[in-house]
């Protein structure tokens, strides 16, 4: 996979999801026992840790921030952290794989 390709499923998730308001972010999400924003923060996540191991770098805990409405704006600065990170297609399609199962689950 490109980072093109990939860089444009993260823009799908993020026009899907970014105009919702704290009562849609809290709603439970179709699979699973949990909140849309926790299904988010935790692609939010392994991105941020596939980027990590792509610096070559330690994996860092992504902030749960209070306000659920920052989730977009946090996936698109890991996202821009894995594409800056110039990993091989392998680990942009396994990105490609979250994010997408991610958005299905919502």
């Amino acid at each position: 996979m490109s980072a093109a390709e990939f860089d444009e499923v993260v823009q799908l998730l993020v026009r899907q999801v970014g105009h919702w308001q704290q009562p849609r972010w809290a709603a439970v999400a179709t699979t699973g026992n949990v909140s849309r924003a926790d299904l988010v923060h935790r692609l939010v996540q392994e991105i941020a840790n596939l980027a990590a191991d792509a610096e070559g770098g330690p994996r860092r805990t992504v902030p749960r921030l209070d306000n659920d409405l920052a989730l977009t704006d946090q996936l698109r600065v890991v996202t821009a952290d894995l594409l800056a990170a110039d990993p091989g297609p392998e680990v942009l399609a396994r990105a490609a794989a979250e994010a997408t199962a991610t958005r299905s689950a919502l």
